[in-house]
């Protein structure tokens, strides 16, 4: 017996919304459901089980946004394997946005029409593909190089002085552009870029499809409880794809191609690159095993029944009915009338102030968290001198379940009191007041630019040269790139450059350079020890995390009261239009353009650029104040955006109620002073 054969029959005892039918099934199957052992082993099915499938759901979902998350978690890693700027690796973080927005609309149109289970199951096949897209590059380019005073399998020479006539100054960074190194920099980045439009195609059905398909079949009683697991699986996936990074940036990127006793590296070193690709792995792993049971659940299955009344009162069962007729209507449009229908929709929703001031708000807010989100690693790495593994660990252990506090605090707040749509703009407002008030703080709280010679620090020594001219006669590779911290105090970019022409080496490690004639230590020659000196203020870490944290939290209480001012300020049939309207603006107008404003303004800050091909690479030292005050400027310039905009929807909402309060007041006319009572008591005005 097939599936449907098994739902014609779990369905026997049933009729719309769990009525029984006037036939005799119904007494057979009252005694019993499943009279032999067959059919009973169908009616046990897990397919035909809606609580079976918001599992399978919650696992997709969570695999889904660790392949998103996790790219974010390693963006740095993968500016300084590949070279990219900042501008380019937040085009490539927000391309999926490309994908997704061209297909989101018709989500609505076709939300009945097809196999939703099957389509679901055909997404995250994509999204599978897309994650292993993105690990691709890894594989079809040669080893990871980077200039060393060592020399071993990746160089024949070594990075320390070396007077003309004594040495050879080929060392790796002034090596010749091959061909094939400059069409490799392009084929890795059409990879990523196809990946990321594969994956938010793939991403496009499996949200909406999966939540309309439970709140057809789910009951009226557990729905909202699926749903609410579902929506906190999209806050904690991010949190767990950030873990994910900091586990897998803890090891080498050739973790496949090098022996161990060949890395020369250490996770704190600036030349590290961490096996960024190994996450996307694993995450696309997920994804393609959460893809198979959706192709085993079938287009419908019995509504599912608790004890106790589903719907108690008349006036919810009317309400209901009228809902479904209006959506009903929707479905029977065909595409051609859904075309021409949309754009009135959208004029009509876009008309309305307050739905309009609030996608606004949330347009600033998910452009701030889009920016925030990319490239929050790379500023606590900057800043802080952090690996790249730590600073995921704090994002992913502290911001974002900061963020998921403020949610449910916001929503708990929100069903406590039952605000009226006022009273939740207020509270927006309230919160987005006291996080601009912790957030602003935070632009002083950080580093200055490290002291690094010839780059940000010019300074005559006892020898009376710079550091950039006593190191002439050394012969230094133009492009070298191999940080070491002097005696002085000052960061050197390579041991040439301080003019060091010995090495002192233990079980193939280096631990200290000495005879370096552009560092002086009481009057005589200095000596320096491999990586960077990194920042002297890590003491402003933990109150940074803290007013961080704190700021994320107030902002998210703003998140479900917004969410409720969309949903209750609009037409009821308007309301699936709205929200895919809504997310089609958050799409095109935050996601999409955020990662790469922030990009550009990190890019203005850079002081040094790595020279690949006789273009520019990746930065190698950026002016820390310059770099604090543009990206968390415009942080603050996103929220003081929202604030304003949370602010002008609690007048035009004041002076609503007061225009409703005075009409009737004043009105004689019966029935224009009841209709004035019941919108200022409506129903709709309390959440």
């Amino acid at each position: 017996m097939g599936l449907r054969a098994a739902i014609a029959f779990c369905r026997g005892s049933q009729g719309a919304g769990g009525q029984s039918r006037p036939d005799r099934m119904t007494s057979t199957a009252t005694k019993s459901s499943c009279p032999d052992r067959s059919r009973k082993a169908l009616c046990r099915n897990p397919f035909l089980s809606i609580k079976f499938f918001v599992f399978c759901h919650g696992l997709l979902q969570l695999s889904q946004l660790l392949v998103s998350s996790y790219l974010k978690s390693s963006i740095s890693t993968i500016e300084k394997r590949y070279g990219l700027s900042s501008k380019t690796s937040g085009l490539l973080a927000s391309f999926n946005e490309v994908g997704n927005t061209l297909l989101i609309v018709f989500m609505s149109y076709f939300g009945s029409r097809v196999h939703r289970p099957r389509f679901i199951g055909c997404g995250a096949i994509l999204v599978s593909l897309a994650g292993f897209l993105m690990s691709l590059p890894h594989f079809i380019t040669g080893p990871y190089e980077y200039d060393q005073s060592v020399a071993s399998v990746f160089s024949n020479t070594t990075d320390l002085c070396q007077p003309e006539g004594m040495g050879s100054s080929g060392n790796l960074s002034d090596s010749i552009c091959a061909p094939h190194t400059a069409r490799e920099n392009h084929e890795v980045l059409l990879v990523m870029f196809i990946a990321q439009v594969l994956l938010g195609i793939g991403g496009v059905p499996i949200q909406p499809f999966g939540i309309s398909y439970i709140d057809d079949f789910a009951s009226e009683r557990n729905s909202p409880l699926y749903l609410g697991i579902l929506f906190s699986l999209t806050v904690v996936g991010p949190g767990v794809g950030f873990m994910l990074g900091s586990g897998m940036l803890r090891f080498y990127v050739d973790i496949d191609k090098v022996a161990g006793d060949e890395v020369l590296l250490t996770n704190k070193d600036p030349r590290w690159v961490g096996a960024w690709w190994l996450g996307f792995l694993v995450a696309a792993s997920l994804v393609a095993v959460s893809a198979v049971p959706y192709f085993f659940f079938p287009r419908e299955m019995p509504k599912e029944v608790t004890s106790g009344k589903e719907i108690s009162s008349k006036k919810s069962k009317d309400v209901l009915r009228q809902l479904r007729s209006r959506s009903e209507h929707v479905q029977n449009l065909s595409l051609l009338q859904f075309i021409k229908y949309f754009p009135v929709v959208l004029l009509r929703n876009l008309r309305h102030p307050v739905y309009l001031l609030v996608v606004l708000a949330q347009v600033n807010l998910s452009a701030m968290v889009a920016g925030l989100a990319t490239f929050m690693g790379k500023f606590l790495e900057r800043q802080f001198s952090l690996t790249a593994s730590f600073a995921n660990m704090i994002i992913g252990s502290v911001n974002i379940p900061g963020a998921m506090v403020g949610i449910v605090v916001g929503g708990a707040i929100l069903k406590r009191f039952q605000m009226s749509l006022k009273q939740c703009s207020a509270m927006c407002v309230l919160g987005m007041l006291l996080c601009l008030i912790l957030a602003f703080p935070l632009v002083f709280l950080g580093c200055p630019t490290q002291k690094v010679a010839g780059v940000t620090y010019r300074e005559s020594s006892e020898f009376g040269h710079y550091a950039s001219e006593c190191s002439i006669q050394c012969n230094c590779p133009r492009k070298a790139y191999n940080p070491i911290c002097g005696s002085d105090g000052i960061e050197y970019i390579s041991p040439c450059y301080a003019g060091c022409s010995a090495v002192s080496i233990a079980n193939n490690s280096v631990l200290n350079y000495t005879n370096c004639i552009c560092i002086s230590e009481n009057g005589l020659v200095g000596s320096a020890k491999p990586g960077t000196c990194g920042t002297s203020c890590s003491h402003l870490l933990l109150p940074f995390v803290v007013l961080s944290c704190l700021a994320g939290i107030l902002a998210s209480t703003s998140h479900t009261p917004s969410f409720m001012l969309i949903l209750r300020s609009i037409q009821p049939e308007d309301k699936s239009f709205a929200v895919g309207i809504q997310f089609m603006l958050l799409r095109v107008l935050a996601w999409m353009p955020g990662p790469v404003l922030y990009g550009s303004a990190i890019d203005t800050t850079c002081i040094l650029w790595e020279n690949k091909c006789d273009r520019k690479a990746s930065c190698r030292y950026y002016d820390n104040n310059l770099f604090r005050q543009r990206y968390l400027g415009l942080q603050f310039f996103f929220e003081v955006g929202a604030s304003l905009c949370f602010v002008m929807v609690y007048v035009i909402l004041r002076r609503q109620e007061k225009d409703a309060s005075n009409v009737a007041e004043t009105t004689t006319d019966p029935e224009k002073k009841k209709l004035a009572e019941n919108s200022r008591k409506s129903p709709e005005s309390k959440v």
